[in-house]
């Protein structure tokens, strides 16, 4: 028989029996949800990617909100970190201002993030993957890669049940949803796991991401920021189709190696290997603003914000660095890095905020910054981080008295005084980012 012309096969998700042929429920259990696809058997290459995180998470402790809609931010001159998808028929996106989702949503209930209870649920997530297969990539909190070759005869059922059952699974046991991309590399994996939100299980073949990304526009691929399409569009190249009938080595003599990416990434081909976790590399924040900022006070303002947050994410991960870096990102997309090292590492915002705030200073020279960011590396576990001396011990019990006072009394019950000193930006910021 034609293997293009005999049925596609296919699997329940929710108990995994084989579905018949033409079939629209499983015959074992009723359920809707089948999964098909010719290339099932054969794909071992997933992403998986948590849905609505925060709001989910949030919406699983606290029931009585679970039919409203949700925002995770805070603040009229926030951000929206997160927004379920009951607030998302509003409009309301990440990354939005606050006042504009408010004005989307008025009925909206806004909870400020709890890091602390998401990184835990994160990990719950995370050893939960590990159980499937050892080649697991985090791409942040809540999303990462897996590559099953190989586990077939370990689990005595294909790839794509096993991940069946694992979202069926931590939906059942951590309270939580997730949708699953299966496909040939990283970047179609990706692509899948979004083509059906929420509690989706998506598969794409080369064949079908060629097809499906040849309308979308060039900035669907990964790393094509707005500068980056406007230098393609000069070119002619607006849609990723126009990249598919193009020529590599025309493309390569354009763009050098980006258009030999642009090229293969158009034509679904990623040769990208799944690389395990080794730990964090990098705790890092920054946001973009709405309008560009010279004024050093005002980003003295957001840096500490920032600070503020990539402190906390250490303290939750028991991590400490030494090495700080900050980013600046100029009106005409040309970025500044500049790294500092310490001899002891650290964990505490006063000092992340002023050996960052010292680079700023050098680099506030009039130009106008869209975006600005702080970052710790070269971790390792916090033991005894910031006591080395009568200084930084005085410091470090300080500052870790105040965050007891904020878990007790709120964010709010301890303020640092460059809150009111300087300049707040105005507006707010667009998007937010913690790596």
């Amino acid at each position: 028989m034609d293997e293009s012309h005999s049925p596609a096969p296919g699997f329940c998700r929710d108990c995994l029996t084989d579905a018949a042929p033409q079939a629209l429920r499983c015959a074992a259990c009723g359920s809707p949800r089948l999964l098909r696809h010719r290339a099932l058997p054969h794909l071992t290459l997933a992403h998986i990617d948590c849905d609505a995180f925060y709001a989910t998470v949030t919406k699983r402790d606290r029931p009585e909100i679970a039919d409203r809609p949700v925002i995770i931010g805070g603040g009229k001159r926030g951000v929206v970190a997160a927004a379920c998808y009951i607030a998302r028929t509003y409009g309301v996106r990440s990354a939005m201002p606050m006042y504009k989702a408010l004005d989307l949503c008025p009925e909206a209930v806004v909870i400020r993030p709890d890091m602390a209870r998401y990184v835990q649920v994160g990990r719950e997530v995370r050893q939960a993957m590990h159980a499937l297969t050892p080649l697991v990539e985090p791409l942040s909190i809540d999303e990462a890669f897996l590559d099953l070759s190989g586990t077939e005869r370990l689990h005595g059922m294909i790839a794509a049940k096993v991940l069946a059952r694992f979202a069926r699974e931590v939906e059942r046991d951590i309270g939580i949803t997730v949708s699953v991309g299966l496909s040939v590399n990283k970047f179609l994996a990706k692509i899948a796991s979004d083509l059906d939100k929420p509690r989706g299980f998506a598969v794409l073949d080369r064949q079908d991401a060629q097809t499906l990304m040849a309308e979308k526009p060039v900035g669907f691929i990964y790393g094509v920021g707005p500068a980056m399409q406007e230098r393609l569009r000069d070119h002619g190249f607006r849609l990723i189709g126009e990249l598919q009938r193009a020529d590599e080595t025309d493309l390569m003599r354009t763009f050098g190696a980006e258009g030999r990416r642009l090229w293969r990434l158009a034509q679904g081909i990623d040769e990208r290997k799944v690389v395990p976790d080794r730990g964090a590399k990098v705790i890092s924040s920054e946001t973009t603003f709405e309008n560009d900022l010279r004024d050093y006070n005002a980003l003295e303002r957001i840096l500490w914000d920032l600070s503020e947050t990539v402190s906390r994410r250490l303290k939750t991960g028991e991590l400490a660095g030494s090495t700080v870096t900050l980013k600046l990102k100029a009106a005409d997309f040309r970025q500044r890095t500049r790294s500092q090292s310490i001899i002891a590492p650290t964990q505490l915002a006063n000092r992340i905020f002023a050996i960052a705030r010292d680079m700023l200073a050098r680099e506030t020279d009039g130009t106008a910054f869209r975006l600005i960011g702080v970052g710790v590396s070269a971790l390792q576990p916090s033991n005894g981080s910031d006591d080395e001396d009568m200084l930084n011990r005085r410091a470090a019990h300080a500052e870790r008295a105040m965050d007891e006072v904020r878990k007790r009394f709120g964010d709010n019950a301890v303020v640092r005084g460059i809150a009111y000193t300087a300049k707040p930006a105005s507006p707010a910021s667009l998007r937010r980012k913690d790596t």
